[in-house]
């Protein structure tokens, strides 16, 4: 085998110039994948961190159906009190969830006393929702960060609706909304803080303490429209949502007159957990990213397959006499197909670690220039160019598969020739 090796290199020394296009080739194919990776998931990760950090949280539990009709933030849907206390109690005993935060959501017409439009209220624990979602308490860009999120009577506005209504910090403004029997009630907040805004719907999200909101719904009693839940690892995302999806199958959503009913089946009783993917549009653009990883992969197999075919063709046909003389002199078909076998496989082997080798050293550069970009209204995120073991080993795998393929069918050619007629060869 170390023969076989030798005679190889040799080989493809003798053919210097097209060994190093054919391999500068796949170099570079190796650099613009990995470089790709790093970059794109870095920034898929960075922009799925500014939802579920800022808004969402990673996980959501809601009664059945509120997701569905989740544009008119339906309170007939809220979940009761002694549904919140279990669904608690399986969050509490969940060693991978960080936090957790309950929020009253609902529609308002939020006026300034001259004007008058409409908003989405999120009713919060201010502590419970600044560890669920700790980027929120950075979203605040006008008006005192200090001490408590929120006090009692205290409102966060989104820019969008602090500029359309010319509402300061300070300011008072009202909130009328109607509750699930078709009262209508009115309460008076101060406006505490002016909070960036996010791109789609939760772009018009304002924020008041749940004990407000509840007074402002005449609730009586604590009712809640969803549980947000951050953990601790969000790459178990899925897996605690298989779990919690089965932990809450045995809690039931009320009947008629508010009674408990009979577990329902598929989401877990009366109740639906969800995942920030299935709560936000932009999930449709971290697929698309993945999307195009694909495409990327796809691109440098056909590079790679195509690049060394064509020198392993070239290289059968151009030592033809030179098959047929070592085959005359009885060396066995199997010795002469693991030759060009190996001739492929270095050149695709030596040209992965060259790129990788490179695009390591690339990724270490961007991150030490620090690449700042903005996403929707953040502004200066700072990217993280990073790739795992794990997919450098899989581009490395693709090459050399891609490699050995590519090199099988001129291989196999070489080994079965007749050393009679190859000699003959002109």
């Amino acid at each position: 085998m170390l023969n076989i090796l030798k005679i190889a290199l040799r080989n493809l020394a003798r053919f210097h110039r097209r060994t190093l296009l054919t391999s500068t080739l796949i170099t570079l194919g190796i650099v613009a994948v990995l470089l790709f990776i790093a970059i794109a998931g870095s920034f898929k990760t960075m922009m799925i961190g500014q939802f579920t950090d800022a808004l969402l949280g990673h996980l959501e539990v809601h009664r059945r159906g509120y997701v569905a009709s989740i544009d008119n933030l339906p309170l007939n849907l809220n979940m009761q009190p002694a549904m919140v206390a279990k669904v608690e109690a399986v969050l509490d005993k969940l060693g991978m969830v960080e936090a957790y935060s309950e929020r009253v959501k609902f529609g308002a017409m939020f006026s300034n006393f001259t004007e008058t439009t409409s908003v989405r209220v999120n009713g919060i624990d201010p502590e419970k929702e600044a560890a669920t979602t700790p980027l929120m308490p950075g979203r605040i860009i006008e008006g005192s960060k200090g001490g408590a999120l929120l006090k009692p009577g205290e409102i966060l506005i989104p820019t969008l609706l602090a500029r359309g209504m010319k509402v300061k910090v300070g300011d008072t403004i009202v909130l009328v909304a109607t509750n699930a029997a078709g009262s209508v009630n009115g309460k008076t907040f101060t406006v505490r803080g002016i909070m960036e805004g996010v791109s789609g719907p939760s772009g018009r999200d304002a924020y008041i303490r749940s004990d407000d909101a509840r007074s402002l719904l005449r609730m009586t009693q604590p009712e809640v429209s969803e549980i947000a839940i951050r953990l601790k690892n969000p790459a178990q995302m899925d897996s605690v949502y298989t779990q919690l999806s089965q932990e809450l199958s045995a809690i039931a959503g009320p009947g008629k007159g508010g009674q408990s009913g009979t577990p329902g089946k598929g989401g877990g009783g009366g109740l639906e957990v969800h995942t920030w993917a299935a709560l936000s549009p932009f999930s449709s653009l971290a697929n698309m990213i993945d999307l195009l990883t694909v495409f990327i992969k796809i691109m440098l197999v056909s590079i790679v397959l195509i690049s060394i075919l064509n020198v392993m063709v070239m290289a059968v046909y151009e030592r033809i006499r030179e098959i047929g003389t070592i085959a005359a002199i009885g060396t066995p078909p199997r010795r002469i197909l693991s030759l060009f076998l190996t001739e492929g496989l270095l050149l695709g082997l030596g040209g992965a670690l060259l790129g990788t080798a490179i695009s390591l050293v690339a990724i270490y550069a961007l991150n030490v220039w620090k690449i700042t970009f903005n996403f929707a209204r953040q502004q200066g995120l700072v990217l993280s160019p990073a790739i795992s073991v794990r997919e450098v080993a899989i581009i490395v795998g693709m090459v050399v598969l891609m490699a050995l393929l590519a090199s099988l069918q001129p291989a196999w050619k070489a080994s079965r020739m007749d050393p009679v007629r190859a000699l003959g060869h002109v």
